[in-house]
């Protein structure tokens, strides 16, 4: 079929990928006229995300991926309140894109071309772009994330609803951060969890994508109350003025802003993770929402990742489900032969499901954290995953010698 992919970033390239493998005319159009970068912010690297470049490359994971054996959680004073071995990795953002356009090529990436409206009837969608450009498709994808244009035309009853917090990131090299700090967090996700907000601190690759130590960075999410209204307006308002709706990017947020950020992180943090706050230069803010949509497809159109259904980010899943969310739909295209319809619409149930209770869960997961204030240190629920909490342990250099292990770790539906 003759697709279009409305978004380029990590779900939209995934779906690009892998449709056109199976012998698809692809195209990707992406909005921003600037090489996306996701901010060099970290993200785990579940198994599905790292999916592509297992099965189908001959990429290493180990040469862009960081590994950690031990998640600890302390709490305002420093002290442990629990600890356990773990097999997570980490990566950024700008590495695992950058990896997945080296993938796909810029031949058919269309750079600084949004969507503008689309229409449906029973033998293709026509697609109107911001360029001026119209073109005719069998099928469209939309991957154009939380403000996704495609949705609003698609459900537009459906907004993103603010959570009540906000996540302030911030990356620092590695060399950066003094040496006593680093050597109490080093090979560890570590946690803080103070009242009314938490904190995590992880290693992710340096600016060129580099794992090695000394030249890596280090990632910092900081989840912080902010009542809607005058107060959430006043921070995402950046130096020029501009209020922004989800994201301010770094060196964008006012001074007085971060000066409050790290004074805060000085007087509410242990040492080790307020020298991480301190050392981070420009730090950034994005605001946490939900957004569920009622179906995955409509027709001939689709709708995958943060368009379709946004999870607050405390299950670690996001990227999770728009690479599985890209996995499924292809595979179900391939088994579903000339019945595409009803194989989008199975395709369209499951996926659904899986967003309506990843949603559900990082909500919990939130909730619990920001407001009830009802963490148990070692609650298992609280494990990062994306079927269910505890699913995102990576492999070990001997489970991987097993080239079916990966395959068994990921839930792929008989659609």
């Amino acid at each position: 079929m003759r697709t279009a992919v409305i978004g380029g970033s990590l779900g939209g390239l995934t779906a690009a990928l892998l449709l056109r493998d199976a012998g698809h005319d692809v195209a990707v159009f992406e909005r921003s006229p600037v090489a996306l970068t996701g901010f060099g912010a970290g993200i785990v690297a579940h198994e599905v995300s790292l999916r592509y470049f297992l099965g189908r490359t001959a990429r290493d994971p180990d040469a862009f991926t960081i590994a950690v054996d031990t998640y600890r959680l302390l709490d305002q004073s420093g002290a442990c309140l629990y600890e356990e071995r773990v097999a997570y990795r980490f990566v950024s953002w700008g590495t695992l894109h950058r990896a997945l356009l080296a993938e796909f090529g810029t031949e058919r990436y269309f750079q600084g071309v949004a969507l503008e409206r689309f229409a449906q009837d029973d033998h293709g969608v026509d697609v109107r772009f911001s360029d001026g450009r119209s073109a005719r498709f069998d099928l469209v994808i939309l991957a154009d994330g939380i403000q996704s244009t495609g949705r609003a035309q698609l459900f537009p009853q459906v907004e993103p609803v603010y959570s009540g917090y906000v996540a302030w990131r911030g990356t620092v090299e590695e060399r950066a951060i003094p040496r006593d700090a680093l050597a109490r967090v080093d090979d560890t996700l570590t946690y803080t969890l103070i009242p009314s907000s938490h904190i995590l601190v992880y290693p992710i690759p340096g600016a060129d994508g580099t794992v090695a130590r000394g030249r890596r960075w280090w990632n910092f999410v900081w989840y912080r109350n902010v009542a809607t209204g005058a107060p959430l307006d006043a921070l995402m308002t950046d130096v020029d003025g501009v209020r922004h709706a989800v994201s301010l990017r770094p060196g964008r947020v006012q001074p007085r802003h971060v000066r409050e950020l790290r004074d805060y992180a000085r007087a509410n943090l242990p040492a080790e993770i307020s020298d991480i706050v301190a050392a981070t230069d420009a730090p950034f803010i994005q605001v946490v929402m939900d957004v569920a949509c009622p179906r995955m497809a409509v027709g001939r159109v689709c709708i995958i990742g943060d368009a379709a259904f946004a999870a607050r980010p405390h299950a670690a899943a996001g990227t999770a489900k728009a690479a599985e969310n890209a996995w499924t739909l292809a595979e179900a295209l391939v088994e579903g032969g000339d019945d595409w319809r009803g194989a989008l619409e199975r395709w369209s149930a499951h996926q659904t499901e899986l967003g309506e209770r990843l949603v559900a869960r990082a909500r919990d997961i939130g909730e619990g954290s920001q407001f009830r204030c009802d963490w148990r240190p070692g609650d298992p629920a609280l494990r990062f995953g994306l079927y269910e909490a505890g699913d995102s342990s990576i492999w070990t250099r001997t489970t991987r010698s097993d080239p079916a292990w990966w395959l068994r770790r990921i839930r792929v539906p008989g659609v």
